[in-house]
């Protein structure tokens, strides 16, 4: 992989070692008493998240499609003292989905805040996109994450009470050529919470999203080297943020630090949306 600018290495900030011991500006009891279920959380954005909620004092359920990525975290978390667990399930699935939630309900209890981070793209070109190629990046970013949100808030309405959730999605205002399928979806995504943030309000249920910029994950690696030379004009602080950097987001939009604030989008992406180019499938030369 093209050196990533700015001095990150992606090897370094996604090792669990290095998230577990990263500072933090929140409490170490913040989410003592409260169920937290992170859906993607075997690895990048949804690991960094799932780590630091258990770090937080929280009870944290993962979830994703590969068991022995979850059990790897499940057991490094575990070592060292939090409470975490580990349940497969396709979130493309509804009936997986439901699934998922009334194991989580016997096995653990009810979620407190759901953070929905599960989800995936690759880069090409949209003209060339195939439907099977379509399809598969909208139900995953798209129908996925609602059905994760939708099953929530039902498990809520029918407890009695409410609970918070947060979607990490993309910076969808300026699109994101090379990549226009997740955009879509995320866009999507970002409709639907702005609606049920008040058709749930009087449910005692806050929505919110996260929108990361170009971010040092594994997932950097499927972009091709044209796309990764320009990953320094991505924005004005010319380096990605860390997966750390998105995990303390998404945790201000789950904790009391925001039970005023719903229907929004967070972004984080080092003011891309002000200044920066990024080419997920290389700069045409069109535009050079």
């Amino acid at each position: 992989m093209t050196e990533v600018p700015g001095g990150i290495d992606p090897q370094e900030v996604n090792a669990p070692e290095h998230l577990w011991a990263a500072p933090t500006v929140y409490r170490d009891d913040l989410f003592a008493g409260r169920t937290l279920l992170v859906s993607g959380g075997g690895s990048g954005i949804g690991r960094a998240v799932a780590l630091l909620c258990a770090r937080l004092g929280g009870e944290v359920v993962i979830c994703g499609r590969t068991q022995e990525k979850l059990d790897a975290v499940v057991g490094f978390a575990r070592e060292r003292g939090a409470r975490m667990h580990g349940f497969a399930a396709n979130v493309r699935d509804a009936d997986a989905v439901d699934a998922l939630y009334g194991r989580i309900a016997d096995e653990v209890g009810v979620p407190d805040i759901v953070i929905n981070n599960a989800g995936g793209q690759f880069p090409g070109e949209a003209i060339d996109f195939s439907p099977n190629g379509w399809n598969a990046v909208v139900q995953n970013n798209l129908n996925g994450t609602w059905f994760m949100m939708q099953r929530a808030a039902r498990g809520w309405r029918d407890a009695g009470r409410g609970g918070a959730i947060v979607n990490v999605v993309v910076v969808t205002e300026r699109g994101m050529p090379g990549v226009a399928h997740t955009v879509a979806a995320r866009a999507g995504i970002i409709g639907a919470v702005r609606t049920v943030a008040v058709e749930w309000a009087p449910l005692d249920i806050r929505i919110n999203c996260v929108a990361p910029g170009l971010t040092a994950t594994e997932g950097l690696e499927v972009y091709p080297p044209e796309a990764q030379r320009e990953f320094p004009r991505a924005n004005p602080m010319k380096r990605p943020g860390t997966p750390m950097e998105i995990a303390e987001a998404c945790v201000y939009l789950a904790a009391p630090s925001s039970t005023f604030i719903t229907g929004e989008v967070l972004t984080v992406d080092g003011g891309g949306r002000m200044w920066g180019e990024l080419w997920t499938h290389g700069r045409p030369d069109w535009y050079a």
